[in-house]
């Protein structure tokens, strides 16, 4: 379980996190929605340690890692991933070195020690077969589309099996039929891991789709959260926007 209270986060004079309060269940997908801007990629770079707020407190099972030092906050990490918006691809390196990066920076996540170059190839073959990137591994990532590109980056992230899944704006920029695909892979790696997924995005055809529970992010304070009908429901004028503007959608079977 993750478990978010009163987080605060200023640059400048700008408060972008406001007292921001939330819980994450485990084995869910929650989806934050907001518009853009409002902090929602900020959220999660304090989820997984890369910014530290200036007040409030994180807690993920049962570790409160803001009160860790830098040095520590890797090992309560290490069993979390991240989605960037852009990918985040190292453009020097093709398909396959960047799917096994982690691998062979880090070892076995559970047990620190080394894999076998075997070992590696396989579980880098198995990831992109899984997002279906077979045969893209001598690729660079400027040989791929945008969504292909989004595949990668799911493939990179997979690899290692986190329990702790994070997608930033993960259909951003892609069109129709790209971003239902991903949609599709955001649930297909979910029911795979079995983990807990938290995507922050302003796509509510995505977030209806993958979506456990739904969650809204506004003037840097979660403001409601609650499971999709009962959301939808809710009288507020963003959500009321969303549910007016909505078109037809499919649904993810339940997992």
């Amino acid at each position: 379980m993750i478990r978010i209270k009163n987080l605060w986060k200023r640059y400048g004079s700008i408060d972008v996190l406001k007292g921001l309060t939330l819980e994450v269940n485990r084995g869910e997908i929650l989806v934050i929605l907001g518009r853009s801007g409002v902090g929602k990629s900020v959220l999660l770079r304090h989820i997984i340690g890369i910014e530290k707020p200036d007040q409030g407190s994180i807690e993920i099972n049962g570790t409160v890692i803001t009160a860790l030092k830098k040095n520590q906050i890797y090992a309560a990490v290490k069993n979390m991933g991240m989605l960037f918006q852009g990918s985040a691809l190292f453009d020097s390196m093709n398909i396959e070195e960047n799917t096994s990066f982690y691998l062979k920076q880090h070892g076995d996540p559970v047990t620190g020690k080394p894999f076998p170059p075997e070992d590696i190839e396989q579980k880098v073959k198995e990831a992109l077969a899984m997002v279906g990137l077979e045969g893209t591994e001598h690729k660079m990532p400027s040989d791929l589309s945008g969504g292909m590109r989004k595949r990668a980056g799911l493939a990179r992230l997979i690899v290692y099996r986190p329990s702790i899944l994070l997608y930033d704006e993960p259909t951003t920029g892609l069109d129709p039929i790209t971003a239902q695909q991903i949609n599709e892979l955001i649930v297909k790696t979910q029911n795979e891991l079995k983990g807990t997924s938290i995507v922050v995005t302003h796509d509510i055809n995505s977030a209806l789709f993958i979506a456990d529970r739904l969650a809204l992010h506004r003037d840097g304070q979660i403001v409601h959260v609650a499971d999709i009908e009962t959301f939808m429901k809710i009288d507020d004028p963003i959500i009321n926007f969303l549910r007016e503007n909505l078109s037809n959608r499919p649904r993810k079977e339940p997992h």
